[in-house]
């Protein structure tokens, strides 16, 4: 077997450590702010909308216009300068549902643009609201997360974390030590991309159903990113920390008792082709330390880390997929949620079964909070959006919390999970986002009542 020594060079640990130590400050290391404390990736996205200003609504308007257009050139026409194995062919041949989603999204904001069209779509509640406050803020972000989250992924710091937490997977949540990095991917990195990586190791025969079903409902966390813009929405930011760590400590109550209930527990431990491909635990490194296996896994992932070219190449990749692949959606379903929440009581009815609960939970304005609960289910950002004129900083802070912990929403991580070939069906789905509302609302609830 190799071992750290191989991989025991300058280069290679310069490669682990200085990318690694600078995704850490980008993105996890709190810095003074005006309001308190931030991150320096939500500091940089603030600056560029700022700089933006009056012109991001126009440049939102060509971005989601764009990919309206070209999903529909390249979907009906399939013009052979697109092959379907490339990017630009994997961004824009979406499925047929995504296509009318990305087309609705563009109708939708064209309509808010002109002022013209119906009241329910253009009004400061609903459209206007996703176009004017949401989109700008997600704009600025996708473009800092997509260029710079390869710091944290792709230099060896997700190899040496994941190593050093395989003693903790089998006993704790059931999975493989191997799932550590595909977990801590997801929970730092993003949920889509944890997603895909996870049904890949399914594929391959790395994981049983159980196990992948496990990590794709449990483990697709909401970024550290898209948190600073949920905090935004609700006007927190200067409370970053403690807001991500009741996240963490909300999930991984979560992901303890999940597992253990249906609909996952009655999920088969076989593997797709019925072979067990990850032979043994731990890794290809024979030490008996575990902190210096994780260093070795450390230094091999650095020894293959892509140039500075590929690098850069696949995160430029990374923000064309988020702006026309994500933000399109986002308009359609977070415009037509609101439009829902705003002229029809669906969602009040649907939540209000939650009333008792966040007044045992000694919640204010249980009611606003209780119409958020279940809107959720549809898009993690319009939850936020409902309560963002709520007076009380604890009820804004617990739903902003719950909307990022229930995790399973369909604008995005749901529709991930049904067209990937991990075992999960819509109604599991619905299900498991229930059991996240009722398992994790308690600990948020009680970690605010301790930070209010």
């Amino acid at each position: 077997m190799p071992s750290s020594e191989n991989y025991s060079t300058l280069r290679n640990w310069l490669i682990l450590l200085l990318p690694s130590l600078l995704g850490v400050f980008l993105f996890m290391t709190p810095i003074p702010a005006e309001k308190g404390l931030t991150i320096p990736v939500a500091v940089m996205a603030n600056q560029l909308k700022m700089t933006l200003g009056s012109w991001m609504p126009y440049l939102l308007a060509f971005i989601v216009t764009v990919s309206a257009v070209l999903t529909l050139l390249v979907k009906l026409a399939k013009p052979v300068q697109v092959p379907s194995s490339s990017f630009a062919g994997k961004l824009f041949s979406p499925g047929w549902g995504w296509v009318v989603v990305r087309v609705l999204g563009a109708v939708f904001l064209l309509l808010v643009l002109s002022g013209q069209g119906p009241a329910f779509i253009t009004s400061p509640a609903t459209g206007a609201l996703v176009l004017n406050d949401l989109l700008p803020v997600l704009f600025c972000v996708f473009v800092f997360a997509g260029l710079l989250l390869p710091l944290l992924l792709n230099f060896g710091l997700l190899e040496f974390i994941g190593t050093l937490m395989t003693k903790i997977m089998r006993p704790i949540f059931r999975l493989p030590g191997r799932s550590a990095v595909d977990c801590i991917a997801s929970w730092i990195g993003d949920g889509s991309v944890g997603i895909l990586l996870t049904s890949k190791q399914y594929e391959a025969g790395f994981y049983t159903a159980r196990e992948a079903a496990v990590i794709g409902t449990t483990f697709s966390a909401v970024s550290v990113t898209f948190c600073i813009v949920v905090l935004g929405q609700v006007r927190l930011e200067h409370m970053f920390l403690p807001f991500y760590a009741t996240i963490c400590t909300a999930g991984l109550v979560a992901a303890i008792v999940l597992p253990y209930l249906p609909p996952l527990r009655g999920k088969p431990d076989t593997y797709i082709d019925g072979i067990d491909h990850m032979r043994a635990e731990g890794g290809q490194f024979s030490q008996t330390s575990v902190f210096s296996r994780a260093v070795a896994h450390g230094l091999h992932r650095a020894s293959q880390a892509s140039g500075f070219r590929a690098t850069l190449r696949e995160g430029i990749e990374a923000v064309l997929d988020m702006l026309f692949g994500v933000l399109p959606v986002i308009m359609a379903v977070g415009t037509l949620a609101l439009v829902i929440a705003e002229h029809t009581s669906v969602f009040s009815i649907l939540g209000a079964p939650f009333v008792p609960l966040l007044e045992l939970l000694q919640i204010p304005y249980p009611d606003q909070a209780a119409k958020s609960v279940m809107v959720g289910f549809a898009d993690m950002f319009v939850p936020s959006i409902l309560v963002s004129e709520v007076p009380s900083e604890l009820t804004r802070f617990v739903i902003a919390a719950l909307s990022v912990t229930q995790l399973i929403y369909m604008s995005e991580v749901g529709a991930l999970l049904l067209g990937s070939k991990i075992p999960v069906t819509l109604v599991d789905l619905f299900v498991l986002f229930i059991l996240r509302t009722l398992i994790t609302l308690p600990v948020i609830a009680g970690m605010a009542h301790l930070l209010f």
